[in-house]
């Protein structure tokens, strides 16, 4: 049985992608930072603040302590902070940054030694944080704050596939569509179960490493 560890179990696309990948076959080891998920005999739920770098360290040991080794990581969880602003306010960036990409960085470069040869990364993205001119991403005046932590994790995406080639890890950066979430919105046009189909497609497939894609077609950055 493979196993899929995703971020951010407790609602949403993550919650969608955990029922997905269940219903597949697979062994899921979940966070949850706030919301719940339901009881399953192959589901595993930790806590995870990807804040605090204790909590970040904790994951991995009780990872290694597990046992189990990792075949896909889906880096799913994120927060959107500063969804009515049109500047940037510096602590919403740092608290961005901060969960975003730094937590986000720390959990995979520390799950990385137990991940798979043949294993994937997948990084949550947004076309909000493509640089791409023929990309037009929904309110392009708000949320910098978001966009600039999307831009930069999608620069990881690149670099980590390039570090990892040689070990036959794949990594990709996938945007989920506009989706009817708590941080989407009741006027999103997908549900999180469209969305977690999309990204299982990606996840279990063998594309070419380091690259950004939505439904199966590669974006621009």
């Amino acid at each position: 049985m493979k196993t899929v560890l995703i971020t951010g179990i407790g609602k949403g696309i993550g919650r969608a992608l955990a029922e997905k990948f269940l219903n597949e076959g697979y062994f899921v080891i979940g966070t949850v930072f706030s919301g719940s998920a339901e009881p399953h005999d192959n589901l595993l739920i930790f806590k995870l603040d990807l804040s605090d770098p204790k909590s970040i360290a904790d994951l991995s040991g009780a990872i290694r302590d597990s046992g189990r080794k990792i075949d896909i990581l889906i880096n799913n969880a994120g927060i959107l902070a500063d969804e009515d602003e049109t500047a940037v306010v510096l602590d919403k960036l740092r608290k961005t940054l901060e969960i975003n990409l730094i937590g986000t960085i720390d959990i995979t470069e520390k799950i990385i030694p137990f991940i798979n040869k043949g294993g994937h990364i997948v990084n949550i993205s947004s076309t909000a944080g493509s640089l791409a001119g023929t990309v037009k991403s929904h309110f392009p005046g708000h949320y910098p704050s978001y966009k600039i932590s999307k831009a930069a994790m999608n620069m990881y995406t690149r670099t980590l596939a390039n570090r990892l080639e040689g070990k036959h890890i794949l990594v990709s950066s996938v945007h989920p569509g506009w989706v009817r979430t708590e941080m989407g919105g009741a006027e999103a046009d997908i549900s999180p179960e469209e969305a977690a189909r999309g990204i299982y497609e990606l996840a279990v497939s063998m594309p070419e490493t380091g690259q950004f894609w939505f439904q199966g077609k590669r974006l621009p950055w």
